[in-house]
């Protein structure tokens, strides 16, 4: 990649850093980058961040000849902490389970999956394969209870007390402040919910001492349990539930029932599985979180090293309908995939650095972000993008393994997102209006334009409310047309008599915008004065009335064809 780029884009930057990395680690060994995610409820478009941004960095490295690995630890030994709100299928009764692995608490009502993290694990791994990234997923379960990690969890109790040391010089400090899950109309996604950095648990000891490591109870199976000693030789632990009262005394040796507190449990992965990169949270970076106490940990205690890791900001949400606040919410990558294709979700995360924030727009916003998008797409085809915004462009619309699936005619989402709403999603309808958008290339099958036809399909049946639908009129409104003066029947007659000549979108679009001007003794392409445009807007707001009775609506051009030349002139008293 030319060196400007690499001067520029933020993902080749971190590529080098971490290819210089492994290669004075580790060389010749695979590269590792990181990313966690907990199944603790709908996975969301904040915690997609902590995959998007090792997922770039890892696919560069990839294109650059390297062998690497993107991990995805499922944090689905993590404890459930809460009920979430609006999930179908669950109610109240859910609180039964907390404290549980999220392993071991049921799924939803329903759910074809056998427990609550499959359940949400699933939905997350769809649409990840639609966003191309290739990963290795980890079940943190799977690594538990088969005592993958017995030897990093006996050397974690055997040295207790250096990490009690450590964690102590940040206790009496202020620790970050939880994060949530709030409501998303204009709200911040905080990734930190999406890993089990939640929890910010470093495991702080009762009257028996400091120990690093939770068992699950053996009765309840509830992580409410206290270790009442530790005997190093035999690796004899006893301990009792707080819940239900039971109690028993196991040998760590053969014991797999439990898990390092988060604040060692995160370290001890860095060391295992040798990472090299792994972005965390905006709530990492202050005193006494997990990866600052981690890289002191990691060192001291397991005899690796912290990985790069850039903190990234926050992703927010315009305009999420009640589609998904019936849900609780929480807006997820694949409810993001039902309206826009992946490489424009893709190229959101891509241009911007990690520590910049960004909205995901769900609201009208999303037809300027296809219209930039499209933009962007013709500047790289004729050679005239920046090397910056080209980077994220591959970034977006291909992998080391290929390019992503395209529509084949991308045609402007605005003006499918209003034929969609027009015909309510008529298919015969839809292809004749998308045939005469250019009479002289005309889309043939409805094919041509999908994927992207079904997104704007689906923004418009569930993200645009109720009252800002086009319905267009049965009848013309006899009313209003016997009321008009003669300035505004001359435009009306201007415009049926120029229908015929110019039935295509740019056709109209002269059409549209020409009929005031020829009304003020112009030509049709005079630039308009501030006058003119006041004489447009008060004939396009005459032909919304006549046409959808409103004062507003979809891009006339659009809606003309849309209704169709001969409906056009009944309802305009033609």
């Amino acid at each position: 990649m030319a060196q400007q780029s690499t001067e520029t884009d933020w993902v080749s930057r971190f590529a080098d850093e971490v290819i210089a990395e492994a290669e004075r680690r580790a060389p010749g060994k695979p590269v590792v980058c990181a990313s966690g995610l907990s199944p603790s409820g709908p996975i969301h478009l904040g915690n997609l961040r902590e995959v998007m941004t090792p997922h770039l960095v890892a696919d560069e490295i990839r294109r650059r000849g390297y062998e690497v690995r993107h991990l995805i630890s499922w944090d689905d030994y993590d404890r459930y902490r809460k009920v979430p709100a609006g999930v179908p299928g669950v109610d109240e009764s859910w609180a039964q389970h907390i404290g549980k692995p999220l392993t071991s608490v049921p799924a939803p009502a329903g759910s074809a999956y056998p427990n609550w993290a499959e359940h949400f694990k699933a939905a997350m791994s769809e649409a990840l394969a639609e966003l191309g990234v290739e990963y290795d997923g980890i079940s943190q379960t799977a690594q538990y209870t088969s005592g993958v990690y017995r030897e990093q969890i006996l050397h974690a109790m055997k040295h207790r007390a250096d990490i009690d040391a450590i964690l102590g010089q940040y206790r009496t400090k202020k620790a970050p402040a939880k994060k949530s899950q709030k409501p998303v109309d204009e709200a911040e996604l905080e990734a930190a919910e999406g890993s089990g950095a939640a929890s910010e648990d470093d495991g702080s000891g009762g009257s028996a001492g400091y120990f690093p490591y939770k068992p699950y109870c053996g009765q309840c199976e509830k992580d409410l349990t206290t270790v009442t000693s530790y005997d190093d030789e035999t690796t004899e632990l006893a301990y009792t539930c707080t819940e239900c009262g039971f109690g028993e005394t196991v040998r760590l040796t053969d014991f797999d029932r439990g898990k390092l507190v988060w604040k060692v449990d995160w370290p001890m992965r860095w060391a295992y599985e040798g990472v090299i990169f792994e972005p965390s949270g905006v709530d990492h970076s202050s005193p006494g979180s997990s990866f600052v106490v981690g890289g002191q940990i990691v060192r001291q205690i397991f005899d690796g090293a912290q990985p790069i890791g850039p903190m990234y900001a926050f992703v927010g949400i315009s305009g999420m309908a009640k589609m998904s606040s019936s849900r609780g919410g929480v807006p997820t990558p694949g409810d993001a995939l039902k309206i826009m294709e992946a490489p424009l979700l893709r190229w959101l995360y891509a241009r911007r650095r990690p520590n910049q924030s960004f909205k995901i727009a769900f609201d009208q916003e999303i037809q300027r972000l296809y219209d930039e998008w499209d933009k962007l797409e013709s500047k790289v085809a004729d050679g005239t993008a920046l090397p910056a915004d080209a980077a994220a462009h591959s970034r977006a619309a291909r992998t080391a393994a290929g390019e992503l699936p395209r529509t084949p005619r991308p045609l402007p989402y605005r003006t499918l997102a209003s034929v969609a709403d027009i015909t309510a999603g008529h298919d015969e309808q839809t292809l004749r209006i998308l045939g005469e958008l250019d009479p002289a290339n005309p889309v043939t099958s409805l094919d041509e334009t999908r994927p992207r036809l079904d997104k704007a399909e689906h923004w418009i049946n569930t993200q645009v409310p109720a009252e800002q639908r086009t319905i267009v009129r049965d009848e013309p409104d006899e009313e209003a047309l016997a009321t008009l003066d003669e300035q505004a029947r001359g435009s009306l007659r201007l415009l049926l008599d120029g229908l015929d000549t110019h039935w295509s979108l740019d056709g109209l679009t002269t059409l549209v915008y020409g009929v005031p001007k020829v009304q003020a003794g112009l030509e049709p392409d005079a630039k308009p004065t501030p006058e003119l445009k006041v004489a447009q807007r008060a004939f396009f707001a005459l032909l919304y009335h006549l046409l959808v009775g409103r004062d507003t609506g979809p891009r006339l051009p659009t809606l003309l064809l849309a209704v169709g030349a001969e409906r056009v002139r009944k309802l305009l008293g033609g």
